[in-house]
C-alpha cells in the first residue's frame, strides 16, 4: 500500500542535529496519520508521499521544513516577581504570545530581576538530520480521522 492521505505511516527514525548529536535514537516505531494532519514534520511527509513499507532514507530538513525558522518576536522577558516559583532554566511555562495565543515558553536565562523566556521550539532554525524506515502502512480508521491523528500500538492512546 502506497503512502497517501489517510494512511497511518508507522516510522522509525533516527535524528541527529547538523553537529551530529544525536536527538532520536530510532528503536521506537512512532505511528501516524499522513495528509497534512501536522502528526509530522512536513519534511518527512513530503519525503515518505507515494512510498510503501519498506522505504528507507536519509533525509536533510531545513528549517522550514521541520520545526520552523527562529521568530525572534517569540523571545520575551518577565520581572523575576511575575515568575513562577520553582520553575529553572531549561523549565518550560505555558503563557500567551503577543497575539494572544497559548505558547510554551522556554527559561533561557535568569539575570537579576529578569526572566528571559523563548516560545521557540528547541529545535527552531536549525537544519537536522533523519534516517527514516516505513515500518508498516494501512488505511486510516473512521475513528483516527475524526480524531485527526493515528491510533495503536505506536500511535496515540485515550
Amino acid at each position: 500500500m502506497k503512502i497517501t492521505k489517510d494512511t497511518v505511516v508507522t516510522i522509525t527514525f533516527k535524528a541527529t542535529n547538523a553537529q551530529g548529536k544525536l536527538l532520536e535514537d530510532g528503536k521506537e516505531p512512532r505511528a501516524y496519520l499522513h495528509g497534512g494532519y501536522n502528526n509530522t514534520l512536513p519534511g518527512i511527509e513530503k519525503a515518505l508521499e507515494g512510498q510503501e513499507k519498506g522505504f528507507q532514507s536519509t533525509l536533510m530538513l531545513q528549517p522550514e521544513d521541520a520545526f520552523g525558522v527562529r521568530d525572534e518576536s517569540l523571545v520575551t522577558t518577565i520581572a523575576k516577581r511575575d515568575f513562577p516559583p520553582g520553575v529553572k532554566v531549561g523549565g518550560q511555562l505555558e503563557g500567551t504570545d503577543a497575539q494572544g495565543r497559548q505558547q510554551v515558553f522556554t527559561v533561557q536565562k535568569i539575570k537579576g530581576d529578569t526572566v528571559y523566556l523563548d516560545g521557540n521550539h528547541p529545535l527552531a532554525g536549525e537544519v537536522l538530520h533523519f534516517a527514516v524506515k516505513v515500518v508498516d502502512v494501512q488505511p486510516a480508521s473512521a475513528e483516527e480521522l475524526a480524531h485527526g491523528h493515528a491510533h495503536g500500538a505506536h500511535g496515540h492512546h485515550h
